[in-house]
Order: structure tokens, then C-alpha cells, then sequence
């Protein structure tokens, strides 16, 4: 699928691991130091689930054969409940783009390729946490806030 500003978007391959773990570490401010040990983690998991159709999609967006955007959705399985009937749910996260290539659309790009692909795979819903910056594309995508708080725990 080509999109505006000559952006490509294509899946990741397992040729796109340590393109993708810098754009990660942007996230988290962490683009200096690369044997922090998430990386590690996140390498295996990439490797895992890159080729993994039925539990993730990790679009990217290519400009000049260099990955400058790219997003998770990742298939989360639960109990069914009223709000999500069939326990299928898709958790959105690490949807970046490089500062320099912004406002060309390719976030749309991304999320709406990864909602095309929970309903592919039958999910309920598909869940997400926004940054203040992000909120507004979420927004005009419809996605809505919900009354429950995200909590955490770190072991």
C-alpha cells in the first residue's frame, strides 16, 4: 500500500529487528545506550512474533528504504465479559514516527492498518494507551476514553 510523501507501508520483516528496536528506544528516550537490557527482550519477542500473523502485526512505514514510522497491535486473550464478548482483544502500542517525517499521515496510516487487522482476526476491541500528543489522532479515529484508570504494578 503506498501513502502520501512517498511512504511505503509494508509489515515488518525479520530483516527490520534492529531498525525497529532504535525507533523503540525513541520511546523511551533510550537511543543511546544499546545493550540496555529491554532490548534483549524486545529482539526476542520481535523475532517471536514478527512472523506471527494470529497474535501480532507490526506495520512500517519505509521512505527511501528507511523505516521512519511504525506501531504494534498484539492479540490479547481474556474472558469474555460484556464489553468484549469474545475475550479478543488488540493492545496498540509503540506507534512512533520520526520527528522529521510527522504530518504526513503515515500514524493514520498505521493505526487504521492495524485495526483492519483485528478485524481480521476477529477481536472485540482494540485497546490503547495515548500520549497528550496522540490523544488528538485517536480522537478523530474514534477512539474513546474509558471510565477505567490504567493501573500498574512492576515486579
Amino acid at each position: 500500500m503506498t501513502i502520501t510523501n512517498s511512504g511505503h507501508l509494508r509489515a515488518a520483516t525479520t530483516h527490520d529487528g534492529e531498525a525497529l528496536l532504535r525507533l523503540w528506544g525513541l520511546l523511551f528516550d533510550d537511543d543511546a545506550d544499546v545493550h540496555e537490557p529491554w532490548r534483549g527482550h524486545a529482539a526476542q519477542w520481535f523475532a517471536r512474533f514478527v512472523d506471527d500473523p494470529d497474535h501480532a502485526r507490526l506495520p512500517v512505514i519505509e521512505v527511501d528504504g528507511a523505516i521512519v514510522a511504525t506501531a504494534i497491535g498484539t492479540l490479547e486473550l481474556g474472558v469474555p465479559n460484556p464489553q468484549c464478548t469474545k475475550g479478543r482483544t488488540v493492545r496498540l502500542a509503540n506507534l512512533i514516527t520520526l520527528p522529521e517525517h510527522r504530518g504526513h499521515g503515515y500514524g493514520k496510516a498505521l493505526v487504521l492498518d492495524v485495526l483492519g487487522w483485528a478485524r481480521s482476526i476477529d477481536a472485540d476491541r482494540v485497546d490503547l494507551s495515548a500520549t497528550p500528543d496522540g490523544k488528538r489522532l485517536y480522537d478523530k479515529l474514534g477512539f474513546a476514553l474509558t471510565s477505567a484508570p490504567r493501573m500498574k504494578f512492576v515486579l
